[in-house]
């Protein structure tokens, strides 16, 4: 992705789709207001999530480095990744898609909803607690019990696991 040649704020969408591994959506929709710079949190609320309950995502060091590039970019629009075409509407659900392919990725290869399944596969190969990767896609527990109680969002170690993955992947372009 570092290659791409495209404008900075695909660029900044694909990188923060890697680095978060949120649904495509949930990216498209970002409001700079979902933002707290001061805690490091994106706080997605329920009417945005396809489970209907609100995500608070981690945010790492690399994710607030592109925030801040891009406040000056989009920081006048509600959304942090606008359409092209007009501020006031979120980038196209094709955008990443065509960048993607710019890049010489074929559908199968490579999808902006693949992001996810790459963090999921690598942050279980490096060993990390599998609880903690489904917490961040934000995936519903399955037990209905233990969901209706357990409301534990163990931000503390997701914290962790987030910096941790952003710097595995700044790792790999080494």
């Amino acid at each position: 992705m570092k290659a791409y040649i495209g404008g900075p704020v695909v660029r900044a969408a694909l990188w923060f789709s890697l680095y978060t591994f949120q649904r495509p959506g949930e990216i498209r929709g970002a409001a700079w207001q979902e933002i707290d710079f001061d805690s490091t949190l994106w706080r997605i609320p329920e009417t945005r999530m396809k489970n209907r309950r609100s995500h608070v995502v981690p945010l790492s060091r690399q994710v607030l480095e592109i925030l801040r590039g891009l406040k000056p970019i989009t920081g006048d629009s509600r959304f942090i990744f606008p359409a092209i075409t007009s501020k006031t509407k979120s980038m196209s659900e094709n955008t990443v898609r065509v960048a993607l392919r710019a890049m010489g990725y074929t559908n199968e290869q490579m999808t902006a909803h693949g992001f996810r399944t790459t963090a999921s596969t690598n942050l279980n190969e490096q060993g990390w607690n599998s609880d903690l990767i489904e917490m961040s896609l934000a995936h519903v527990e399955g037990n209905s019990v233990r969901a209706a109680y357990n409301r534990a969002e163990r931000l503390v170690e997701r914290r962790k696991m987030m910096q941790s993955w952003a710097d595995w992947l700044d790792g790999l372009n080494q």
